[in-house]
C-alpha cells in the first residue's frame, strides 16, 4: 500500500504544471482586464500590466508559453516613440502599438522569439500589448481596432449591441 501511494505522488509530481521561476516573476505583476473592439467583436484578455522600469525590461522573456486570454501590457505616463526587442523571449508574440486614445495604430504579427531586431513604430504611442503569437489574425483583430482599459480613460468594453 505505501509504494503504492509514493507511486501514486511520483507520477502526479511528474505530470504536475510546474512554476518556473520566470512565471513566478509574473504573479508579482499586477493585473487586470482589458478588451478590444474588433470589426466584428469585441475580445477579453487578462493582462499583466508592466508599470515600471525593471517589470517592463522583464516583459515576458524567459516565458516557455503565453495563454491565449493573456497578455502583457506596457504603459507610459506619455506617448513615446517606443521600442521592443524579443530577446530571451522563448514565444512568438504579437505585438500591438496603441496610441492615447486606445486606438491600435500599428501591429507586429509573429515576433520573432530570441531575436535582438529593434520593432518599434515611428509616432508616438501610450502602450504596447504582447498577445501570444497568431492572435490578432485568429480573432480578427487589426489597425484601427480600439483597446479598452483603465490607462486609456475607459473601462473594458461588453459585448456588441445587435
Amino acid at each position: 500500500m505505501r509504494s503504492t501511494c509514493l507511486l501514486t505522488l511520483l507520477l502526479l509530481a511528474a505530470v504536475a504544471p510546474r512554476v518556473t521561476p520566470a512565471a513566478e516573476e509574473l504573479r508579482q505583476f499586477p493585473s487586470s482586464v482589458l478588451s478590444i473592439r474588433t470589426h466584428q467583436s469585441v475580445e477579453w484578455f487578462n493582462v499583466w500590466v508592466a508599470d515600471t522600469s525593471e517589470r517592463q525590461e522583464q516583459g515576458l522573456m524567459y516565458q516557455k508559453w503565453l495563454p491565449a486570454d493573456w497578455g502583457m501590457l506596457f504603459p507610459d505616463q506619455r506617448p513615446r516613440v517606443k521600442s521592443m526587442w524579443m530577446k530571451n523571449t522563448l514565444i512568438p508574440l504579437d505585438m500591438l502599438f496603441i496610441d492615447s486614445k486606445g486606438r491600435i495604430v500599428y501591429i507586429r504579427a509573429h515576433a520573432t522569439p530570441e531575436s535582438e531586431e529593434i520593432i518599434s513604430f515611428p509616432q508616438p504611442v501610450k502602450a504596447v500589448l504582447e498577445l501570444s503569437g497568431g492572435s490578432c489574425g485568429r480573432l480578427g483583430i487589426r489597425v484601427g481596432d480600439q483597446v479598452h482599459h483603465p490607462i486609456f480613460g475607459q473601462a473594458p468594453q461588453g459585448p456588441i449591441a445587435n
